[in-house]
């Protein structure tokens, strides 16, 4: 890992995004890529050339002083940062971002309560999270030692799951944890029974190619039952595959990929499909 971007609003949950990207950057050799997004507002930009140019200066000053108190952490101590301030035209802008620094991993902040919001405006961050190409690990409480020793992987063990499985065990293999995989055999058309189950996970292991550690957990709801098996296995990160506009895969219901890592007091990493 080289490069981890993080986006920052400058909230103190931002910081908690940006204190977890530190002491990876520390433990990986890497460095850090600080991107705030200063989202001026079509009335500024609407003004008279004269007047908008005053206003950008204004929240431009603003926000590089904001950014240079963030880059003087002490946690950030002997960690190379680089600072991105732009405007935002549309939030998938992140991605690319993240592909012209030649970033590895995002890390961002969430409250948690309604969406993804507090990072950004509104749905903002979920936008950033479903158009991202390189895995998110959303962060939504200090952590001032952030050791990962279990990753719990819930997927619906088909065949487009697979590169996220490779990839989520290219994570434990860095973090040097354990990687579990949780089918949530749920009630309703999607239930199945033991031998269905079996079949399942053997075409999975078959696939990937080696012996896997696949568990099946019943349970009526789908959400809940992926936070219920975390917190019986002790799990320190939740890795959800994401499918562009769909959200969860197999699982898409609505908002059940919001909802998961609304609730999930745990950090969750998301990858794209």
């Amino acid at each position: 890992m080289k490069k981890i971007l993080v986006p920052v609003d400058f909230s103190a949950y931002s910081e908690y995004a940006l204190e977890v990207a530190a002491i990876l950057a520390k433990r990986h050799g890497a460095g850090i890529v600080l991107l705030h997004m200063i989202g001026m507002s079509d009335s500024v930009l609407a003004n008279s050339e004269i007047a908008e140019e005053a206003e950008a200066k204004y929240f431009l000053k603003l926000a590089k002083d904001k950014i240079k108190e963030f880059t003087e952490r002490e946690y950030l101590k002997d960690v190379h940062v680089a600072t991105i301030i732009q405007n935002y035209k549309d939030f998938n802008e992140v991605n690319e971002v993240a592909h012209e620094q030649n970033c590895d991993l995002v890390v961002m902040g969430s409250h948690g309560t309604s969406g993804f919001s507090d990072l950004f405006v509104g749905s903002n961050t979920e936008k950033v999270v479903r158009s991202s190409e390189l895995p998110v690990i959303v962060i939504k409480k200090p952590h001032k030692d952030f050791t990962i020793n279990k990753m719990v992987m819930a997927c619906d063990l088909s065949k487009e799951c697979i590169p996220i499985y490779e990839k989520a065990e290219a994570y434990a293999e860095l973090f040097s944890a354990s990687l579990e995989v949780v089918y949530i055999n749920s009630a309703g058309a999607n239930f199945m029974g033991h031998d269905d189950v079996e079949k399942r996970m053997e075409s999975f292991e078959k696939e990937v190619g080696e012996e896997i550690k696949v568990d099946f957990y019943n349970h009526h709801s789908v959400e809940r039952g992926i936070l219920n098996y975390c917190f019986e296995k002790n799990a320190d990160l939740l890795v959800i595959p994401t499918h562009g506009r769909k959200g969860l895969a197999h699982f898409v219901v609505g908002s059940l990929a919001e909802n998961i890592s609304n609730h999930a007091k745990m950090p969750v990493m998301t990858i794209k499909l």
